[in-house]
């Protein structure tokens, strides 16, 4: 079998790509042409509705049916522009969001020479049967049901037969116009044209590399081993290559399928809340997402679990990022954009020199309207249909990273509305923020709950009560541990300000908040039964010495007889 130059190329090499392009011009220029063609006519489009003063509907579904007619490597520029308000009109995003990369399949007889190829044994010695024909069909591969010798069932995903010199031509090419282009482009990227390109290229590389899918599946497997309500298929990697991925077959129902969830007595809210629950945890605890969560790649299972496949678009979150994450969603509910405005730049969707002063106002003006008069009102779609009307008029982009999490929360949030329209996803994500910042025991979410708890220097009953109630929603929640672990940090040398601001909150405006207090009492007793709460109370003590008590006794009576002096 004949084998291009490039078919072995691992990482994305932009020097080799145009190393080979370089002198084989009859190929590039052949391609360039079908390209060119066929946008003159979408650009000539443009041009006519600007003559003629209006947008035409149909100009976004043009450009989707020409990114679809080119193949692979557009069909995934097209899905990443769906989510890039900052570099695409508005009016293109619904139309690029339903970009569908179904393709006729590759002949069986050329996918089997492939796993023969890699695998180094016939078909029939390494599966004891494989159906004749794909199951399913996608840009980048096509993927057979079959069953091992020791019995298992298993998925066979096989790469397209010369994916990568498609692919390796089409990106020289869209380099090189990048390069042209980028000085006559308008466009706010923060970083040129071409380093978008090459992140482009550098993930598309990834993607189709299924040692690496392999490996991701592993690792997304590890993270949720103590989550018996999400399943990773198992790799068989004793049939696994770079070109084709052997995996555990899944039986169960695409969650777009509603009729089939309905019918196998499946409760789509059980559901929306393991899916969107599995997704915070992937941003905010192990910073290691899915990036793809589409409805091809999400399955309900018979037996109430929701499984994950197709491992190939995964990204990694820093740990400062996760946590600034938690301060973004803080500082939203709290409606404090100054810091918000602070947290863009931290993200990079706006420069460090960026003056944030103007910003300030439009943030507030656009969140605003955009949460509503209520949290419950709080819609991620809504949320970013009104960011995007900041992106011409501000200094705002999207990193690379955060159009895929863009991307991975909408796709979620569709998903769960189609399994139930009135979804809400602050019904789940607000209880599940207020859990972490209620239970974590680490010092960066202790100190954003006293963030939360205080505004201007004063404590937030009502906040607190609500945190509380949210978190209680979950018929999981437990709040003597919360309680426990409040009350060592309260006792702990770290939590000499929350003490200190506790008092003189009860004392705050020269008046007993015995109303307040009342109020939390009537909302936690039933939790506190006497023996729970005794036990609680004397784990918290566990570790606190007499000389702590004897420091901590004098300052707390001198703080309730001075409540407005300041520590000196």
């Amino acid at each position: 079998m004949y084998q291009h130059p490039l078919s072995r190329m691992k990482r994305y090499d932009q020097k080799a790509i145009e190393s080979y392009y370089r002198w084989r011009v009859w190929r590039t220029v052949t391609r360039a042409v079908r390209v060119l063609w066929l946008f003159a006519g979408f650009v000539l489009g443009l041009r006519w509705d600007e003559w003629q003063g209006k947008c035409s509907p149909r100009r976004p579904a043009q450009l989707r049916r020409i990114l679809t007619n080119l193949g692979p490597t557009f069909i995934k520029v097209g899905q990443a522009l769906s989510t890039r308000p900052d570099l695409i009109r508005k009016d293109f995003l619904p139309e690029l969001e339903k970009l569908q990369d179904q393709l006729p399949p590759a002949p069986t007889s050329i996918a089997f020479a492939i796993i023969e190829a890699e695998l180094g044994r016939t078909v029939e010695e390494i599966y004891q049967e494989i159906t004749p024909a794909p199951i399913a069909a996608a840009s980048l591969g096509q993927v057979y049901r079959a069953k091992l010798h020791t019995g298992e069932d298993v998925a066979v995903k096989v790469q397209r037969p010369r994916l990568l010199p498609t692919l390796t031509l089409d990106l020289y090419l869209i380099r090189w116009a990048a390069n042209w282009l980028e000085p006559w482009l308008p466009l706010n990227l923060g970083h040129d044209l071409v380093s978008i390109v090459d992140e482009f290229g550098a993930k598309l590389f990834e993607e189709i590399d299924y040692l690496n899918e392999g490996r991701n599946a592993e690792r997304f497997a590890a993270n949720f081993r103590d989550d018996p309500t999400v399943k990773v298929p198992t790799i068989y990697w004793r049939y696994t290559s770079q070109h084709v991925l052997t995996l555990e077959w899944i039986s169960g129902f695409k969650l777009t399928d509603t009729a089939s969830i309905q019918a196998a007595n499946l409760d789509s809210n059980d559901l929306i809340q393991i899916g969107v629950t599995a997704s915070l945890r992937q941003l905010l605890e192990f910073g290691f997402f899915h990036a793809d969560p589409h409805p091809g790649n999400l399955f309900a299972m018979p037996d109430g679990r929701m499984a994950y496949i197709d491992f190939g678009m995964m990204d990694q979150l820093s740990q400062e990022m996760k946590e600034t994450l938690v301060d973004a969603v803080v500082h939203l509910i709290n409606k404090d954009y100054s810091l918000l405005a602070q947290d863009f730049v931290k993200l990079g969707f706006l420069a460090p020199q960026t003056d944030i002063t103007p910003i300030v106002p439009a943030l507030e003006a656009v969140l605003d309207n955009a949460i509503g008069e209520s949290v419950g009102d709080f819609n991620f779609k809504t949320i970013t249909d009104h960011f995007s009307e900041l992106m011409y008029d501000y200094p705002f982009r999207v990193p690379a990273k955060f159009a895929l999490i863009i991307r991975s929360v909408i796709t979620q949030e569709g998903l769960a509305l189609s399994l139930n329209p009135n979804f809400k996803i602050v019904e789940v994500a607000y209880p599940y923020v207020a859990r972490r910042l209620l239970m974590d025991e680490s010092p960066a979410l202790r100190r954003r709950l006293i963030e939360v708890l205080f505004k201007d220097g004063k404590f937030q009953w009502e906040r607190l009560e609500n945190l509380i109630a949210i978190a209680r929603s979950d018929q999981n929640f437990d709040l003597l541990p919360t309680a426990q672990l409040g009350l060592q940090y309260l006792l702990s040398s770290e939590g000499q300000f929350l003490r200190r601001q506790l008092v003189l909150a009860l004392v705050e405006d020269d008046r007993l908040h015995t109303e307040e207090v009342q109020r939390l009492w009537n909302l936690i007793k039933a939790d506190l039964k006497p023996s729970r709460l005794l036990d609680a109370a004397v784990g918290a003590f566990g570790e606190f010495s007499a000389e702590r008590a004897a420091a901590l006794l004098p300052n707390m009576a001198a703080m309730s007889l001075f409540p407005g002096q300041k520590p000196r």
